[in-house]
């Protein structure tokens, strides 16, 4: 029999020990995300993946909120994240500290996030759009590659937690294979 772990027996990090450990050189950047469920899931993805940091920017609401904590499940204590008003102003500060920006988006030239080519010095910042626009083309012009995940069926997206929690873990996946 198969047994279901309890969450005790998982092992996960307090918050202090969590805090401690070392990040992978990723940050994320949520660009005009207007849910707060959309926010707090977000958080707890990039809690579940270990990032370096969340950037709320725009008309991303920040913490403390219900409606965020709501799906955050406490994830806003354990995830460094700032606010910026400006998302392209702090795209242009990320590259500038020598971050590749890889936006989340829907172009004319992509990359399917399962062969983006990444080095284990790179550090990485993905952004993560509008529920509705997606990532203002601003942005996407700053970009060093835009990634796209393959979809079959008839709708035009995903929602942005479901496309960025794909892109965490093939990113995630990469850093991983550099530790072997």
């Amino acid at each position: 029999m198969n047994r279901k772990l309890a969450n005790e027996t998982l092992n996960r990090p307090s918050i202090d020990e969590f805090k401690k450990q070392n990040k992978f050189p990723l940050k994320v950047l949520l660009n005009d995300i207007r849910s707060m469920a959309n926010v707090g899931s977000i958080f707890r993805t990039a809690d579940s993946f270990n990032v370096e940091e969340l950037l709320l920017c725009g008309i991303t609401a920040k913490p403390p909120h219900r409606d965020i904590q709501k799906t955050a499940l406490g994830a806003t204590e354990s995830v460094v994240w700032r606010y910026s008003e400006n998302a392209e102003e702090t795209v242009k500060l990320l590259k500038l500290d020598g971050y590749r920006i890889l936006s989340l988006e829907q172009c004319e030239i992509s990359t399917d996030p399962r062969n983006l080519k990444l080095s284990p010095e790179e550090k990485i910042c993905l952004v993560l759009g509008n529920e509705v626009e997606g990532v203002h083309q601003r942005i996407i012009d700053l970009s060093d590659e835009v990634l796209e995940i393959p979809q079959l069926g008839t709708k035009h997206s995903l929602n942005v937690t479901i496309a960025g929690g794909i892109a965490m873990w093939e990113i995630y996946k990469r850093y991983l294979s550099f530790q072997v």
